[in-house]
């Protein structure tokens, strides 16, 4: 790996003419072909095997031409104070609002509310459901315009209007903002790390490439492959954050190798064959994490994993490519002052590569403090860790809607003004879909089943059933007591399943519940039981992978531990902001409630892998040492010494650009954001940093034991570049022989 890894950063070093024009190509592809792409949409959960989609698949059958997730828009008019909305010229305004709704484009149908009885009890709110002919996503802006227009009409009579439903969501991606806040936070950091504008500024330009090679390849598939904006997001999110580090770790590598006297061209080769390696590796277990998310079952995560991962694959492809190919360009401008100053021959040090002797640097010190006092570090990082994971387990998941939302936007103002009107759970009513082809009387039967739902504790009202024009399945709505997240909604739906056989026997008939509040719950309890079988398969796969790495049984393990550590108290501090509400406003977070369902299992997949990559660039630099003959004291110490301040930046980095997209406005951006940036510090600069080098001081020369039949079944990966010294044998340089002829 390492041989043909150096052979390839040579390769760009020498071709960086041909290499940068292909990728310009690529991107000028993907750029004409998003052009004409449909882009994003906001396509509907799909989740084969629950009750709640196969009542959704039901009505679509047996209501041909009506699409169960259809989309709507809700107009909500409350009067002013101490009037209704019933009386004179307050009603007018509201018909005329109602009747303009109705003339706008692809609308299919609207109730008014006089007619339909929506109206509050109080007289003071009343709302219009206008339902379009399309899917939420195939809503035009022509329409959502028309509805904008016809509140306007109304608020100028003197009405407070607000809009929400499925139709006024237009969609989002990445707004800009939490980009370039990543962008100019990595900046700074880079800047201090390398003391360079040149090396500060080339992780983030390739960093930039491949971020826009993925998008642009998101767009131009999101069409064909029902991609939503939030993987948009997502791909910008992970692409920012992996393409700066990756590049990170090969340009620090190349300074290192330069400041030791090797040639340009030599130094990115051997720059590319050994942190490259790792920066392979470690985006493998990035995409394996990512790619496992098809356990679940849940379509819309696994897509939303597979296009982060192509994400991530180009991030690896651009560090090994794109980044020696810009150093060809400029082989002295991202060399610290030192070195360009020294000119040609500089001499080795041996006592400072080693970490062996004198202080060293920072990263040195730190080794050797945790090496003095590995059990205490060690207690003191598991202590801290599993206090901060303790409120994880009052976790509840369930998907936030409008109520999540600012109170800025009208969405939720809608939302809180139809709560207010007509009772928490009318914003997430049971939608209960009847098959009564065996009944021998279909109202009968559907009466019968309305009747004992009616009579189920925590039920305020349910309406009149609608059937089909085989007149042999119906739906109707039952409106909880309580709000859609709400945990005795969650039992209630468990009551009405669980009592479902006594009443189906009565009506010879069978029912399922569903609508989007019962989907919520039962996305959460698919999520839930995926979890085991998730972490089983991406754990196993990961831990087979590092074990080819290091070629040790005991630090994949340890790997695995650290990174479950990070996981929980990431998990705890998410609950403790986002449903306990401790620091809600530091965060921007409006309204605490349950965890969105999908966000624990896709943070776990993204955090494994990245956990992966700090443990495969700091301990590879370990293992390095070792394999070279030092001791495993020394060995930790060299690791350090080499890798500790480019892991802390990198780290920094990644912190800098997950917490930027806490300012979005989605639920699961800002969620995961958050929760990726806490565990991002967690597992850097306590499971990396304290706990793995106390385990490595503890268990000495038996981290690296390996089974003598073991070792003769795993292939060997060359990570370190013990192969280099026979690449590299016509090349001068401190492989194999430690001479150094420093050419510049």
């Amino acid at each position: 790996m390492a041989t043909f890894l150096y052979r390839l950063g040579r390769g760009a070093f020498r071709r960086r003419g041909r290499v940068v024009l292909i990728w310009l190509g690529v991107l000028v592809a993907v750029v004409v072909g998003a052009a004409g792409a449909s882009g994003p949409s906001d396509e509907e959960f799909s989740m084969p095997g629950i009750e709640s989609q196969k009542a959704f698949d039901l009505m679509e059958e047996r209501f041909p031409g009506t699409a169960a997730d259809g989309a709507t828009a809700q107009v909500v008019f409350v009067a002013p104070d101490g009037r209704k909305v019933t009386a004179g010229d307050t009603r007018k305004a509201v018909e005329d609002a109602v009747g303009s709704l109705g003339g706008g484009p692809q609308v299919a149908d609207v109730e008014d509310p006089f007619a339909s009885e929506a109206v509050s009890e109080d007289g003071a709110t009343a709302y219009a459901t206008v339902t379009y002919k399309v899917e939420p996503s195939e809503v035009t802006d022509a329409s959502r315009t028309a509805v904008d227009k016809a509140a306007d009409q109304a608020r100028a009579a003197g009405l407070t209007v607000e809009t929400g439903g499925s139709a006024m969501d237009s969609g989002g991606g990445p707004g800009g903002t939490a980009e370039i806040v990543g962008l100019a936070a990595a900046a700074v950091v880079l800047l201090f790390t390398f003391g360079s504008l040149a090396a500060a500024g080339l992780p983030l330009l390739t960093a930039v490439v491949g971020v826009a090679v993925s998008l642009f390849g998101i767009v131009l598939l999101a069409g064909p492959l029902g991609l939503s904006a939030d993987t948009l997001t997502l791909g910008m999110m992970l692409g920012l954050a992996v393409g700066i580090d990756y590049a990170l770790f090969v340009v620090s590598r190349y300074r290192e190798e330069r400041g030791r006297g090797l040639a340009p061209q030599e130094a990115a080769g051997v720059a590319v064959g050994t942190a490259g390696s790792a920066v392979v590796f470690a985006g493998v277990t990035v995409v394996i994490a990512l790619a496992g998310l098809t356990v679940v079952g849940i379509p819309t995560l696994t897509k939303m994993g597979l296009a982060a991962a192509g994400a991530v694959t180009v991030a690896v492809l651009v560090a090994l490519t794109v980044v020696p190919a810009l150093l060809g360009f400029w082989p002295n401008a991202v060399l610290s002052r030192r070195v360009r100053k020294a000119g040609t021959t500089i001499p080795r040090d041996r006592d400072r590569d080693r970490g062996a002797g004198g202080r060293g640097n920072l990263g040195a010190r730190w080794a050797r403090f945790v090496l003095r006092r590995p059990v205490a570090v060690l207690v003191l990082g598991v202590v801290g860790l599993g206090a901060l994971a303790v409120p994880m387990t009052s976790l509840r998941l369930g998907m936030p809607g409008d109520e999540a939302e600012s109170t800025a936007t009208t969405e939720r103002r809608a939302y809180d003004a139809l709560a207010e009107g007509f009772g928490p759970g009318f914003n997430g009513p049971l939608t209960i879909v009847v098959d009564a082809r065996e009944a021998a009387d279909p109202q009968a039967a559907v009466r019968t089943i309305s009747d004992r739902i009616s009579d189920t504790g925590g039920i305020v009202s349910v309406s009149q059933a609608g059937f089909n024009e085989a007149d042999d399945t119906a739906v109707f709505r039952a409106t909880p007591s309580t709000s859609p997240t709400d945990e005795k909604t969650k039992d209630l739906v468990e009551t009405i399943r669980r009592d479902r056989p006594a009443v189906e026997e009565r009506a010879s008939a069978t029912f399922e519940v569903t609508g989007t509040t019962a989907l919520n719950i039962d996305i959460a309890a698919k999520v839930q039981s995926a979890l085991v079988p998730y972490l089983v398969v991406v754990g196993g796969l990961a831990v087979v992978l590092l074990l080819v790495i290091f070629r040790s049984v005991l630090v994949p393990v340890k790997a695995a531990l650290g990174f479950v550590l990070s996981v929980l108290a990431a998990l705890g501090v998410l609950v403790l902001v986002f449903q306990e509400g401790h620091a809600a406003d530091l965060f921007g977070v409006e309204q605490t409630g349950p965890i969105m369902s999908l966000m624990p299992i896709f943070m776990m997949g993204i955090v494994f892998g990245l956990a992966m990559d700090y443990e495969v660039f700091l301990v590879s630099r370990v293992r390095e040492a070792y394999t070279r003959g030092e001791t495993a004291g020394q060995a930790v110490v060299f690791g350090f010494q080499h890798s500790a301040r480019v892991v802390t930046a990198a780290a920094l980095i990644m912190v800098a650009v997950f917490s930027g997209f806490i300012g979005e406005d989605g639920s699961l951006i800002k969620m995961l954001g958050f929760s990726l940036a806490a565990a991002v510090l967690f597992d850097a600069f306590v499971v990396r940093m304290a706990i793995v080098p106390a385990v490595l001081a503890l268990l000495g020369d038996r981290a690296w034991w390996l089974p003598t039949w073991l070792g003769r079944l795993l292939p060997r990966v060359d990570v370190e570049g013990e192969g280099l010294g026979h690449a590299r044998s016509d090349s001068p340089g401190p492989y194999p022989d430690g001479s150094v002829e420093a050419r510049v």
